[in-house]
């Protein structure tokens, strides 16, 4: 099947996607199958190709709702998404490639980051071959000494000069060429970058099969793919469509008002760094705070103290980082149910102190799923004790990250605030409350104990090509400003909800903040429901729960379609989110650790009424007698 065949049937696919393709941020449940996730939407969209290029008109009737079935692509934009999906499909069957063996990121850098990363792992030699010069964000010497990455730079005339090489060939190209080239076996992976879009990385060869998977989980754990908007671009290009209006440059403007709004919601003097999604920022973070310890700690061995049930995203990332750097580890901070948050990081940083290392907490407040806010006071104060080391002496104070994703409209780091004598990191996705949903863009800020750190964040934002797309960054300038007012406006309708589910329905246990915390500022608009559940065994007890559990999103959703959504996030301007945070956001966390209830988020706009009926139907047909 020739090349012109895929680009009118690339052509038909664009003027008759789903609007969802290029705006939507977070996957949809109800079309996605967590263990075909990285090839299912591929395999149906080829059948799509097979069953219609050959028609006169190259497509049937009905294409739309074709389209709009397909299922979820990968999970979440970071990984993927259905555009990411298709222009790595079409740079395949030109290069007669696989289609896992294209991938694209929104980084120029990423993805050269990315096969570093495995090639430590394998103790296996790399060398990079560019021509005229490397990409501006590339600087050898700090991955060389912070990350631990070794390879060799080779300037080049041509490609002739790469020769076979125990080891990984790496050549790094313009975007247009790395189409146009031809691939010997003499090159492990090309990567072809375009400043504006991006970058694709093509992996050659079977022997490299096995860094495609590693190259993936990169770009979901430290990175994104390229965004909707830029693969938009390069398809419509490919195709020979202009679509110039779609173009966004860097604007000061934008970047200004972004600043501005951050600074104020947080009521902080320092800039913010923006990053092209929440896990991209805390990557920056930690790798900026690695970056650091080495400069002004030199041979302390370096502590993240991480909850092992949150977010499995931040779980996970902190220990592929101390995977690769000798002297950083992970320690353990149970923060739920019946552990105590105050407690544990008192125990962990007496431990880290003993042996004289460097302390990094990363927390979240309120806690994901249960929505727990320690004792403020209690907190700074643990945070603020002088530990001694084994040898009596005065250890390093710790530095508090402080994700504040779920209430990031909480002042805490201004002078006089509750985290102002602590040396304090807040960061926030911007997927949620800051973007309304409609981009994954994060931030993180300093107070003005820890400012010193803000510029170590900021140049490895930078280093990992990271920053905030200007698309991403116009869409932030937009929503921020009216985020509070949405936070208010969602927490209202949530805790309507909630007081009515536990009067409806007190057998349950919700897990939500209290209205004394919510007095202090605490507003969120998520919360999680233990149903009442029954059986002979634990185990019967364990399988009841999690059915009721499915009985109540489904019907939630079927029944309210238009608003009740199968979804993982939090913070949309519209409707309400339902999932189960151990089979979604918790899917790379210990078995034992997750959670099996129900979370729900609820968005300013929303059918309150409605919802309160559609539960009291669910609580009638499934539990019965529940007062």
């Amino acid at each position: 099947m020739g090349s012109e065949n895929i680009k009118n049937f690339i052509r038909i696919v664009l003027n008759n996607m789903p609007v969802d393709w290029q705006k939507l941020t977070t996957h949809r449940l109800d079309l996605y199958n967590e263990e075909l996730a990285k090839v299912q939407f591929l395999d149906e969209f080829e059948n799509l190709f097979d069953a219609h290029h050959g028609s006169k008109e190259g497509i049937k009737e009905g294409i739309k709702g074709e389209l709009k079935n397909l299922p979820t692509a990968f999970d979440y934009i970071r990984l993927g998404h259905p555009l990411s999906c298709i222009l790595e499909w079409a740079i395949a069957k030109s290069k007669q490639l696989k289609a896992e063996n294209v991938i694209s990121f929104s980084s120029a850098s990423m993805p050269i980051l990315a096969i570093l990363r495995k090639n430590l792992l394998d103790s296996r030699t790399t060398q990079i071959f560019y021509k005229n010069k490397l990409p501006k964000c590339f600087d050898g010497e700090v991955l060389k000494t912070i990350y631990g990455y070794q390879f060799d730079l080779v300037k080049i005339e041509n490609n002739d000069a790469i020769s076979d090489f125990n080891g990984s060939n790496i050549l790094l190209t313009e975007f247009n060429e790395a189409w146009s080239l031809g691939l010997n076996s003499e090159i492990d992976f090309v990567i072809g970058i375009d400043p504006q879009f991006g970058s694709i990385v093509l992996v050659n060869g079977e022997k490299n099969a096995g860094h495609i998977s590693e190259i993936q989980h990169v770009r979901r754990r430290e990175s994104i793919a390229m965004t909707p908007n830029d693969c938009l671009n390069v398809l419509e290009q490919l195709v020979g469509h202009s679509r110039e209006e779609s173009n966004i440059h860097i604007n000061p403007h934008n970047t200004s008002l972004v600043v501005a709004s951050i600074k104020d919601i947080t009521n902080t003097d320092t800039d913010a760094s923006v990053g092209s999604s929440g896990l991209a920022i805390q990557y920056a973070i930690m790798m900026g705070l690695v970056h650091y310890s080495l400069d002004v700690h030199k041979g302390k061995e370096i502590k993240f103290i991480v909850p092992p049930n949150c977010y499995g995203g931040t779980n996970d990332q902190a220990r592929r980082v101390a995977a690769c750097i000798a002297n950083v580890e992970v320690v353990d901070l149970p923060v739920d149910g019946e552990q105590n948050m105050v407690q544990s990081i008192e125990k962990a940083l007496d431990q880290v102190a003993s042996q004289d290392a460097v302390a990094f907490i990363i927390a979240e407040i309120p806690t994901n799923p249960r929505v727990e806010v320690p004792e403020l006071k209690k907190l700074r104060q643990a945070l603020n004790t002088v530990r001694t080391t084994n040898d009596g002496l005065n250890a390093i104070a710790p530095v508090f990250i402080l994700d504040q994703t779920f209430c990031p409209n909480v002042k805490l780091l201004q002078e006089g605030d509750l985290l102002s004598s602590v040396k304090t990191i807040s960061y926030v996705s911007g997927s949620k409350f800051p973007s309304g949903g409609m981009c994954t863009a994060g931030y993180c800020v300093a107070n003005s104990k820890a400012v010193e750190l803000m510029a170590y964040i900021d140049n490895h934002l930078k280093i990992c090509g990271n920053q905030a797309t200007p698309l991403q960054m116009q869409i932030l300038a937009k929503q921020m400003p009216s985020m509070n007012q949405r936070i208010n406006d969602a927490y209202q309708g949530t805790r309507e909800f909630v007081d009515f589910i536990e009067q409806t329905l007190p057998k349950a246990k919700i897990n939500f903040v209290s209205k004394d915390l919510a007095g202090d500022g605490f507003t969120p608009s998520v919360f999680s429901i233990d149903l009442p559940t029954q059986g002979e065994t634990k185990q019967d007890k364990e399988n009841h729960k999690r059915e009721l559990n499915l009985n109540l999103i489904n019907m939630m959703i079927n029944e309210i379609p238009s608003e009740s959504k199968h979804c993982v996030s939090y913070g949309q301007l519209k409707g309400c989110y339902w999932t189960i945070p151990a089979t979604s956001t918790q899917g790379t966390t210990k078995e034992g650790d997750k959670d099996y209830i129900v979370r729900v988020a609820m968005s300013p706009d929303f059918d309150l009424g409605l919802h309160k009926k559609v539960f009291l139907d669910f609580c009638e047909k499934f539990i019965g007698s529940h007062n």
